[in-house]
């Protein structure tokens, strides 16, 4: 398969759910949107104003891989935080448009790439370098595991089951995007159906951990202390 047609395949996921996005947005009256998300410190409204500037600043970065031209995902932390930050306080209506403009914007940029430029190396918002094809693979998570952060009926075992055959991936990628050492862990996923997928974390003798897809999902990402896997779970470093 070449890169074109592997992120055609990824292209086509992310555009299923950039559909759900933009239905859950445009349901979201002005109380629901500014209620509490499942992220501490932010609301609805943060979390779909982050969704949006992900979008743009994942354009950034394809933009670069197309061009040549350096072009940094964000213009900083800073600038980043900030502009969640005011996105949050603007109308459901307002927020809702731009979770949908962003995500076309996006697909728009990701169509239109050559064949050669998906491995252009460019350097993601921690300053490692990936290949443009990975930008793929950063919006898959974030539009996935975000679904359940909205705490509005989605819960990671839900999130795992629409990530399909990409969800062994999208976990691989969660442990590589830690900062730090990691435990050593053995951990285990296993489908209803007996699928099994295992990642290997840390060095020295690992502790296995075993569990649902939504449930190593959720601990992976940080946001289970892990109680629900069978093992004992030690404590994860802060997931960006």
């Amino acid at each position: 398969m070449t890169a074109s047609e592997r992120a055609h395949v990824l292209l086509n996921r992310v555009r299923a759910l950039h559909e759900e996005w933009a239905r859950l947005a445009r349901g979201l009256d002005e109380e629901a949107v500014h209620a509490p998300s499942g992220l501490p410190g932010w609301t609805r409204a943060h979390l779909l104003s982050h969704l949006a500037r992900n979008a743009d600043g994942l354009v950034n970065l394809l933009t670069w891989a197309k061009s040549g031209v350096e072009t940094p995902m964000y213009a900083g932390e800073a600038a980043r935080d900030d502009d969640i930050e005011r996105g949050a306080y603007r109308s459901a209506g307002e927020i809702a448009e731009d979770v949908v403009a962003s995500a076309a914007r996006f697909v728009e940029v990701a169509s239109t790439m050559p064949d050669d430029a998906w491995q252009v190396r460019v350097r993601a918002r921690q300053g490692r370098e990936i290949p443009a094809e990975f930008v793929l693979w950063l919006r898959l998570s974030e539009t996935a595991i975000h679904l359940a952060d909205l705490d509005l009926g989605y819960d990671f075992a839900r999130v795992a089951e629409l990530l399909g055959a990409e969800f062994e991936i999208v976990v691989g990628n969660a442990i590589g995007m830690y900062g730090g050492e990691l435990p050593a862990v053995l951990l285990v996923a296993v489908g209803a159906d007996g699928t099994r997928h295992e990642w290997r974390m840390g060095t020295g003798e690992p502790v296995k951990l075993t569990g649902s897809p939504g449930d190593v999902l959720a601990w992976i990402t940080g946001r289970s202390d892990g109680s629900t896997l069978d093992g004992t779970a030690p404590p994860l470093p802060h997931w960006l």
